[in-house]
């Protein structure tokens, strides 16, 4: 993800992020997050239960592992390099992608050993990642937050190269070829069961602190193509006016039964989603943000984030906040501010997600070659009390804090 979000599938789609926009851009051990935002703290300073977290991504080898087919002890060392990187830098959560491509990162029986361990889809890495990383991260004091990409199963279109006995290849009518990539199709109930099942597989498990979706639901749109459903909106949305209707209504389905199986399944769970910045602009809807985003969540992804929050279906929400204060298409301050309302009265949580690999990128706009630009976004968040703290994108940036920017947010609120 370095230009895109953290959630992209490989190296070439980390530049795409300014064309989502019409102008250009689209933590020692602490306290368990609260629930809810509490009031800032003064100075700009974190109050101690505030969320500090990071993402540490495995899709695209993009954090961990650094490359596949690493040994055993090899690919554990890393991790737990990782979950001490968190710890030196006053974080206290880490969002670990445990299902990147309709794949698993523990012994699923519903889905094959991701490839991102061994090279070879399927085959056994020969030892449990996620229950090591839930086991390794509580005993730092560090919550272990399961992220899971629903829909996601390939970064190609050829489903003879998935492991022979992949669900996608025992059901092949469930699977759509779009943009180079494959993916389930949402508008498909028994899709979305069996997303649900492989989803809760992890949860009876393992005691995750929570279960996390990025922003990838109907997959972004690419010029020219369409997203072939027709034949299951004829078999499945006759209620709806529009197919557009029908898709955001599989989404809010997805949503509202993932966050109750969660519930019945290992009661104290969370269950967050970390959507793309913009839910819609103000010029298509009074309520939307005073940006210009060449995608908009509702309209493009199908994903109606802002009933989530306001209708309490999650328990926290982070949005990809990806760019800089006074951005001209989607400025920092304004999307904080815009995020706040939203989440304001509703008891949903509200996390900010931060571009830390964006800093000092020579390749991005002059604000981030300032060390002092993510600072300031703690501070501007520090005087909205909706915020509950941040997360920050991604691992590899974490650790090696290239720029300096994460040290100068630990020094001035950590």
């Amino acid at each position: 993800m370095a230009g895109l979000s953290r959630r992209t599938f490989a190296a070439t789609a980390l530049a795409a992020l300014p064309a989502l926009l019409a102008t250009g851009a689209a933590g020692p051990a602490a306290a368990r997050p609260a629930p809810v935002a509490g009031a800032p703290a003064g100075g700009g300073r974190a109050p101690a239960g505030a969320m500090r977290g990071m993402w540490l991504a495995t899709v695209g080898n993009r954090d961990w592992p650094s490359r596949p087919g690493l040994s055993a002890a090899r690919q554990r060392d890393e991790l737990l390099r990782y979950l001490d990187a968190a710890v030196k830098r006053r974080l206290n959560t880490v969002i670990l992608q445990v299902r990147p491509t309709a794949d698993a990162l523990w012994p699923s029986p519903h889905e094959p050993w991701s490839a991102y361990l061994t090279g070879t889809q399927g085959r056994a890495p020969g030892w449990d990642p996620l229950g090591t990383a839930v086991a390794e991260a509580h005993a730092r004091g560090l919550e272990l937050h399961a992220w899971f990409n629903p829909y996601r199963v390939a970064a190609h279109t050829d489903p003879s190269r998935l492991v022979a006995g992949h669900p996608a290849r025992r059901n092949p009518d469930w699977v759509v070829p779009y943009g180079g990539k494959l993916y389930y199709n949402p508008g498909l109930p028994e899709v979305r069961a069996f997303v649900e099942d492989a989803i809760l597989d992890a949860v009876e498990r393992y005691p995750v602190d929570a279960v996390h979706f990025d922003d990838y639901f109907y997959p972004y749109p690419v010029a020219g193509q369409a997203f072939a459903d027709e034949k299951a909106f004829e078999a499945h949305g006759d209620s709806f006016s529009t197919r557009a209707a029908w898709r955001r209504d599989n989404i809010d389905l997805l949503v509202r039964e993932t966050a109750a199986r969660i519930r019945a399944t290992r009661p104290g769970t969370r269950f967050g989603i970390s959507p793309f910045g913009v839910w819609r602009n103000a010029s298509t809807d009074a309520r939307g943000s005073r940006t210009r985003g060449g995608v908009q969540t509702y309209d493009d992804l199908y994903a109606d984030t802002r009933t989530w929050v306001r209708e309490g279906w999650i328990d926290y929400v982070v949005p990809q906040l990806y760019w800089h204060i006074g951005q001209s298409a989607a400025d920092y301050a304004v999307l904080a501010e815009w995020w706040a309302d939203t989440a304001r009265g509703t008891g949903t949580a509200l996390y900010l997600g931060e571009a830390l690999y964006k800093a000092g990128d020579p390749a991005q706009a002059a604000a981030w070659q300032d060390v002092r630009e993510l600072s300031r976004h703690l501070e501007l968040a520090a005087a909205l009390p909706e915020v509950g703290g941040h997360v920050f994108f991604s691992a590899k940036e974490v650790a090696a804090d290239p720029s300096g920017a994460l040290a100068r947010v630990v020094a001035d609120h950590y």
